[in-house]
């Protein structure tokens, strides 16, 4: 398949560039991947399609405030921006400027509370970083870091909880996993309620997932490595509602990529952790999921390449059609669809 047969006009006022004051409050496109109808609401209207002995799977990853601005020794403003952690106080980064942050070169931040030095170039042009603290490093990024917002955000977020989900709490994503963004403590105590198991996988995600696919062949794209987990409790009920022939419905294209990544041929799943760079796209056939909770995504992305091996190209890109005519917001901040 080619990149091109994901591709769609939107148009730029659609990008949502602010959240709602209200989480729930968003708008709901409801997707039946057997026909292609569709159905529109309200965010807390996803009630009406659950149903009890149905599993609900959330990422509960939280996003590093990775964005680091400061100085460099030889003068000028440097960014910052935290990918992935090597251990030994050395991490992975994206910088900006590039030409000025050689190896060699050292970094200031907040007064010289947090100092850095420019270790090596690693491949992509991103560079290897080793930080020098006294104290506790997450404790100085959470004072010192901004929210790594994504590229066509351009609007200061005034609230950083925001971009953050309710039930977040494993620090270690450069992005929110922002199908998850929609709930609130008391929606989900509803759903609960219900008789609607929650459980939670852990998937930090990369900045990668913004990364545009290249190759005119899509099996061509080579898929960036995330890091994720699935706890023995979470393996646990999703296996249980399989054998009981409930649904597993994935919050968030994170969810399904790590469900799909680590179960077995008949949807159950154990323990496990580790790195998954798998890439679904039409043709995949699904193990585990049943239904998709899910945000407007991209043209031409890995997301709605995977949004569409669930419910069908032509299905998805008639409901996105319908959604921009329908005036929908997109992207992180955007409304959802969910997909059954």
């Amino acid at each position: 398949m080619n990149k091109s047969d994901f591709d769609f006009y939107l148009p730029e006022r659609l990008i949502a560039q602010t959240p709602l004051e209200k989480r729930d409050s968003s708008r709901l496109l409801h997707l039946d991947k057997a026909t292609g109808e569709i159905e529109h609401g309200h965010f807390h209207d996803i009630v009406k399609y659950l149903k009890k002995g149905d599993c609900l799977v959330l990422n509960d990853s939280r996003v590093l405030p990775a964005r680091l601005i400061g100085s460099r020794s030889t003068g000028g403003t440097v960014e910052l921006v935290l990918l992935r952690d090597l251990g030994d106080g050395c991490w992975e980064c994206l910088s900006r400027p590039g030409r000025k942050t050689k190896p060699g070169t050292e970094l200031f931040f907040g007064d010289g509370e947090l100092t850095a030095t420019v270790m090596e170039v690693a491949e992509g042009g991103n560079r290897i970083v080793k930080f020098h603290y006294e104290g506790v490093f997450l404790e100085k990024l959470e004072r010192l870091g901004k929210m790594p917002l994504p590229p066509y955000i351009k609007e200061e977020l005034q609230d950083s909880e925001r971009y953050q989900t309710v039930y977040s709490r494993e620090l270690g994503s450069a992005a929110a996993p922002t199908a998850g963004l929609h709930f609130t403590k008391e929606l989900l105590k509803e759903i609960e309620d219900m008789g609607v198991s929650i459980c939670y996988v852990t998937l930090h995600v990369g900045l990668g997932t913004f990364r545009p696919v290249k190759a005119d062949k899509i099996e061509d794209h080579e898929m960036h490595s995330e890091f994720c987990m699935v706890s023995a409790e979470t393996a646990e009920t999703i296996t249980r509602t399989k054998r009981a022939g409930g649904r597993v419905i994935a919050v968030g294209t994170t969810s399904c990529r790590t469900l799909e990544s680590f179960a077995k041929q008949n949807g159950e799943i154990e323990e496990t952790s580790g790195w998954t760079n798998i890439f679904i796209y039409p043709g995949y056939e699904f193990k585990c999921i049943d239904a998709l909770i899910t945000n407007f995504h991209l043209p031409e992305s890995t997301l709605i390449m995977l949004v569409s091996a669930l419910a069908g190209r032509e299905n998805v890109l008639h409901a996105y059609k319908v959604a921009i005519e329908e005036e929908y917001r997109f992207f992180s901040f955007g409304d959802a669809m969910f997909i059954e």
